[in-house]
């Protein structure tokens, strides 16, 4: 755990890092990617963001799954940027969160038929053009897999680190692999892996059911040499706060299902302060 216990300390940026820019009064740029879809990696981002801003940071949340830009819908708002000029776009808050997304510059359920080079400019746009301001941590939902948007980041920014999204199944962690391998072909730190939709806590028994298997994520974490960020477990209050956009972490940690969230969250803020004190090799287990 994180010195302060409780308290979302920023960590200074890390010395050592590639050359590439930084955005300006962002302390740590942090990626949230997913080997394949269906993870829940958005629901992560979007409860890991309103968490580490309930623990007193201050945070941002751009949403570049341009394809499927599911966090105006999860945080409750659509409410669309400002723009003040052609280079300034103010971005909306929602819980304490500044956020900018494609579901707000383009509502409705018209699908987006993009090609790389207008992605790459959307998310230079993203980067570049809106007024974060002074953050801790701004995070980036990336779109699952390892395609031309993750590249158009990684290549033109510089990410403190990645957070790495699966479920307990093989299949889930099969992805993983890629997605390891795609940071680590370019120099992007791993924070960690998240277990999501991990286990079910009965209310009947109290007893814990292991859905979709048990360990994996942990066993992937070691097979890769990268810390363990903790599991998340399933409970309908996180699925029925993304549906409403009332996400669990905004209930607060004593909320139903928000006390594994901030666990991990406390553990993302701790593998941060790591990486930017240029400490040794991760510890493969942090919880």
């Amino acid at each position: 755990m994180p010195p302060g216990h409780g308290h979302a300390h920023p960590a200074a940026p890390g010395a050592g890092m590639e050359k590439k820019p930084t955005i300006e009064g962002v302390k740590n740029l942090v990626a949230v990617a997913s080997g394949k879809g269906g993870v829940g990696k958005t629901t992560v981002a979007v409860n890991l963001a309103i968490a580490l801003k309930t623990l007193g940071a201050k945070v941002g949340l751009m949403d570049a799954d341009v394809y499927g830009p599911n966090v105006p819908v999860m945080m409750g708002t659509d409410e669309q940027p400002r723009a003040v000029n052609e280079k300034t776009i103010i971005p909306v808050e929602a819980y304490g969160v500044k956020m900018i997304s494609m579901g707000l510059l383009n509502p409705g359920d018209k699908p987006l038929v993009w090609r790389g080079p207008m992605l790459h400019s959307v998310i230079q746009q993203f980067l570049r053009s809106v007024q974060w301001g002074e953050l801790d941590y701004l995070l980036i939902d990336l779109p699952p897999g390892t395609g031309d948007v993750q590249l158009s980041l990684i290549q033109n920014v510089s990410v403190t680190g990645a957070v790495v999204v699966t479920t307990p199944s093989l299949v889930a962690l099969a992805d993983v692999r890629k997605a390891i391998e795609m940071f680590r072909q370019v120099n992007v730190e791993i924070l960690g892996v998240v277990e999501n939709m991990s286990y079910f806590n009965c209310p009947h028994c109290d007893g814990r059911i292991d859905v979709f298997g048990h360990g994996e994520g942990q066993h992937m974490a070691k097979n890769f040499g990268v810390p363990f960020l903790g599991e998340i477990e399933i409970d309908p209050q996180i699925r029925i706060g993304g549906d409403t956009g009332k996400p669990a972490a905004s209930h607060g940690e004593d909320a139903p299902g928000a006390k594994s969230i901030y666990a991990v969250a406390r553990n993302v803020v701790a593998r941060l302060e790591e990486v930017n004190s240029g400490a040794g090799a991760p510890v493969v287990e942090i919880l």
